[in-house]
């Protein structure tokens, strides 16, 4: 397995380059695939707010871990949570 850095000049042009290439194959189309998918590991790491992910989690008695996939799916957190008592 090869592993190279790209620059998005680079990314873009060697895009440009296959796409060049007219009737793309399964390994063509692959690497424009993973050319766009690789765009994505360059990304920051997420902060989350982890002290909204725990009073979410206590109010509903799940864990912190479920929280964070409904975040994940689009939940809103608001901006005041209310009080949270916590469920023994």
């Amino acid at each position: 397995m090869w592993t190279i850095r790209l620059s998005d000049r680079q990314r873009d042009a060697l895009r440009m380059l296959i796409q060049s290439q007219g009737q793309l194959g399964p390994s063509l189309s692959g690497a424009l695939e993973c050319l766009e998918l690789a765009r994505w590991d360059e990304l920051p790491e997420a902060e989350l707010p982890w002290d909204r992910v725990a009073a979410l989690a206590a109010m509903q008695g799940i864990d912190e871990a479920d929280v964070v996939w409904d975040l994940a799916a689009g939940l809103k957190v608001p901006a005041k949570l209310p009080s949270a008592t916590l469920r023994r």
